[in-house]
């Protein structure tokens, strides 16, 4: 089994382009949008986006290996991995801003962290709705009619 095949370069550099332009949306949004301190910005969240995509490229492929692998075959492509954009965007503007502007509101001390605090619980929230989902996604997707899978809208 190769370790690169075709097409690698091209999936590398579109995943390597995707991660950059979320890195620089990130401190765009949290400093500029949200008013975090370069403090939580730079020495929170980047690290743990960081951490995040390294663990979740090498787990993925790791599963993409052991599938090629029990499968003999070569064409098998690990999922790329990266924070979900417009999830992201949701985050700040719905989760973070509002949640800062309470904390404010009601005299917290640290509004910044309490805005982070929040982002982290919408996070692990929406983890927990696709992971109990998975458990019933095969059984939505034979219900729903084939037409209604292949519109577009």
């Amino acid at each position: 089994m190769k370790l690169f095949t075709r097409g690698d370069v091209d999936g590398f550099c579109a995943i390597a382009l995707d991660n950059v332009v979320q890195l620089l949306l990130v401190p765009a949004l949290c400093l500029g949008v949200a008013g975090f301190p370069p403090a939580l910005v730079f020495g929170k969240i980047l690290p743990g986006i960081a951490v995040s995509y390294l663990a979740g490229n090498l787990f993925y492929a790791w599963q993409a290996h052991r599938l090629a692998k029990k499968e003999g075959r070569s064409d098998v492509c690990a999922l790329p991995f990266g924070l979900n954009t417009p999830t992201f965007i949701a985050f700040v503007f719905l989760v973070m801003l509002p949640a800062k502007q309470i904390a404010i509101s009601q005299g917290s001390a640290d509004p910044d962290t309490v805005a982070w605090q929040a982002g982290l619980v919408a996070c692990i929230g929406s983890g927990l709705i696709e992971f109990f989902g998975a458990f019933i996604a095969e059984r939505v997707r034979r219900m729903t009619p084939r037409a209604a899978l292949l519109a577009r809208g």
